[in-house]
């Protein structure tokens, strides 16, 4: 049995061919997701600020090591387009609704960044998963954004305010998970 972990965006446009794969050679999938799509969407605006600025001495990192590598890139309060904000975040629901409907044939584990965070036995039920032995997993990785949303937004109030009466306004108060 061979295991196999993905990103959502990187299967919609093969699916038919990966899930053919997935059945063929016994491939398992994990989807892991963000219940707030907020959240998501600070992480991916300041990932690609940093793609393009590599703040920490002219290099590029997604997940750091230190409090103080954390606070640099923590640092940047990205500017979210309120424009396309209910269209984006409907988007991205349909596109992981669309992945799983996908790969609903294959042997897969649907996981939330959010749980994974905030409830350790759900290590253990993706060691389960794979049919590995138990064991304490940690992490040498430090948060980046740890602050509530307010703090993170450059313009907070119009995105609050696009989102404060929409199906999406739980997304306004919760904290970083």
């Amino acid at each position: 049995m061979a295991e196999f972990g993905f990103c959502v965006e990187g299967v919609l446009k093969y699916h038919n061919d990966i899930v053919d794969y997935f059945n063929r050679r016994g491939v398992s999938g994990i989807f892991l997701m963000r219940k707030n799509l907020l959240h998501r969407m600070i992480s991916i605006l300041a990932n690609t600020y940093d793609q393009d600025m590599k703040q920490l001495n002219g290099t590029h990192k997604s997940h750091v090591h230190s409090r103080e590598e954390a606070d640099v890139l923590a640092h940047y309060k990205p500017k979210i387009n309120v424009t396309s904000l209910l269209s984006d975040l409907t988007r991205t629901e349909e596109m992981a609704a669309d992945a799983l409907e996908y790969f609903k044939s294959t042997r897969h584990i649907i996981l939330y960044y959010e749980d994974i965070v905030n409830n350790e036995t759900k290590l253990m039920d993706v060691q389960d998963f794979l049919k590995v032995p138990q064991r304490k997993l940690v992490s040498r990785q430090v948060k980046i954004h740890t602050r509530p949303l307010s703090e993170q937004v450059e313009n907070w109030k119009d995105v609050y305010n696009v989102l404060k009466e929409t199906k999406y306004s739980s997304f306004l108060g919760q904290e970083v998970a």
